[in-house]
């Protein structure tokens, strides 16, 4: 989509990233690291710095202790975190349940390592999971359950009452949990983000990848890390070592020094629940329904009273003729699953946000 779109010189909303930059005083300290030097490899587990100030804001936002030496490792970013994490523990035969719609990198990477895919569709609309349809599925062979909160595409959000049943399911068993966290502070209307960490009996089974790319607005530098218990880790490491061994050390450290400046992350929401409601403000006259997302910076609009077409032949259509992109969402299915909705992400400046209105408003 951003290919058709940037051939039609359209609008891009498709693409899942900001189109504004990060925070300068973030930029001036990865580039004095540079100048200072610090352009070799980082340990293979990531800067000594950047691992004891994920411990330090772990614990302080959810209450989670992990050891920087043992428990925490900084990836290549989310997607590399996740393929690490299945490929460290995912056999020929496991079985790993999936909600979709779903980010499209966790079926693949579960294929890759000789796993199966069990799929659960999230209910619809609302995007909520059936936990009874969980329940049939496990069995001896269910390594992983893959959840994503706050939920991209959908915008959705996991409750405490998904948790409590997500630790029910899976209490006495050997089952994994990859909680995939990376929106974790782009949640909106007063809503906390449970994150496993915030749940003992979750967290001992659990890896949590999280994303520096989206909450410092610098995706193109691929910087995340995850966090599990030791004997979780270990094995992590194993395949982190051969897959990646280490990453961008002057971004890590430039990172690990604006961490300090808590405002950042705990401001994201409110930065972004203000986009969010500018964009929905805007298109309120449009023809387009929708109801706001409680998390992440994408937004999906049905548009199911004006037109039969496929999500997918709409985009299309709205990208070549309108020159508006976005993101039909039966593509986040393993079979394509046509509910009449596209996602737009906001994460956009406000000219781009407002010249896109215009557009919508007109379809």
């Amino acid at each position: 989509m951003s290919r058709l779109a940037a051939e039609h010189n359209a609008i891009n909303l498709s693409q899942g990233f900001p189109d504004f930059e990060g925070h300068p005083e973030l930029m001036k300290l990865v580039y004095g690291y540079m100048k200072k030097g610090f352009n070799q490899y980082s340990p293979m587990a990531g800067a000594i710095p950047l691992r004891e100030a994920i411990a330090a804001k772990t614990e302080e936002e959810y209450g989670g202790i992990y050891h920087p030496d043992t428990e925490i490792t900084v990836t290549a970013g989310a997607t590399q975190a996740i393929f690490t994490a299945l490929a460290a523990f995912v056999q020929e035969d496991d079985e790993v349940i999936v909600f979709e719609p779903a980010y499209d990198c966790y079926a693949p990477a579960i294929e890759l390592c000789g796993g199966k895919t069990l799929f659960v569709p999230l209910t619809f609309p609302g995007y909520r999971i059936d936990w009874d349809q969980v329940k049939k599925l496990v069995n001896h062979r269910t390594r992983m359950i893959i959840i994503n909160t706050p939920h991209n595409p959908s915008g959705s959000v996991m409750d405490a009452q998904d948790m409590s049943m997500l630790q029910k399911i899976t209490s006495g068993t050997d089952i994994l949990i990859l909680s995939d966290e990376v929106y974790e502070h782009i949640i909106f209307d007063g809503i906390r983000h449970e994150s496993v960490i915030r749940y003992p009996a979750l967290a001992e089974r659990s890896f949590v990848v999280s994303s520096f790319g989206k909450t410092y607005h610098a995706t193109g530098w691929k910087t995340g890390y995850v966090v599990a218990p030791a004997n979780l880790m270990a094995e992590f490491r194993k395949v982190h070592q051969f897959n990646v061994f280490a990453v961008n050390t002057p971004v890590q450290l430039g990172i690990a020094e604006f961490m300090k400046r808590k405002e950042h992350y705990r401001e994201l929401g409110t930065f972004y629940q203000e986009k969010r409601d500018k964009f929905i403000s805007l298109i309120r006259r449009s023809r387009f329904n929708f109801e706001p997302a409680l998390g992440t910076y994408f937004q999906l609009l049905g548009y199911e009273n004006m037109t039969s077409e496929k999500d997918a032949d709409f985009a299309i259509r709205l990208t070549r003729e309108f020159r508006i992109a976005s993101i039909p969402v039966s593509v986040f299915y393993h079979t394509p699953q046509d509910n009449h909705m596209l996602r737009f992400c906001f994460a956009k400046k406000d000219e781009t946000l407002e010249a896109a209105a215009r557009i919508l408003n007109t379809v």
